[in-house]
């Protein structure tokens, strides 16, 4: 049961709403394996559980842009009459003490460790930037350094050859 979904498969359906990572109530409901109508009832019967930080209803703006994005056929979008709820990490740890199956805990579990794992990735892209800024910083100076010796070395060379006198006994021809 530990490897009931991929993660991947989690990963591709957290979306960025409000500047946060969140997943649809219905992507959530086909990944617990239960319906859509049911999970939403279920979070409304217990509503002061989910916080506005952990949970909330895309706007009808978003949810036209949102749809537009898409390509839905006619049959999906009759099923999307009302913008969907959208659920943070919190508010989908918060589910887990809703949805009380042992399907609903492994699928928490999961989620979780999607969420960290795009954590880390995030992270490990930060530090990867970071370093290479370092190393374009290092190279424009390196580069700068090696036009600045090159221009002295230009210049020496050039005085070193105005001042070129022969060498030995001179004669004046007549």
């Amino acid at each position: 049961m530990s490897n009931l979904i991929p993660l991947e498969r989690i990963e591709n359906k957290i979306l960025l709403i409000r500047g946060r990572k969140v997943l649809l109530d219905r992507d959530l409901a086909e990944l617990y394996g239960v319906e859509t109508r049911r999970l939403v009832e279920q979070v409304k019967r217990n509503i002061t559980r989910f916080p506005d930080d952990f949970m909330f209803q895309m706007s009808q703006d978003e949810f036209e842009n949102w749809r537009s994005q898409i390509a839905m056929s006619n049959s999906v979008k009759m099923g999307l009459r009302r913008p969907p709820y959208a659920f943070t990490e919190h508010g989908i740890a918060m589910l887990s003490s809703v949805l009380k199956s042992e399907r609903a805990v492994q699928v928490n579990i999961a989620i979780v460790r999607a969420f960290i794992r795009m954590r880390e990735m995030l992270l490990e892209n930060e530090n990867m930037a970071n370093r290479l800024k370092e190393i374009e910083k290092r190279m424009d100076t390196q580069e700068i350094n090696t036009i600045i010796i090159m221009d002295k070395l230009r210049t020496l060379v050039a005085t070193q050859e105005k001042k070129k006198r022969k060498i030995g006994f001179h004669t004046v021809s007549k």
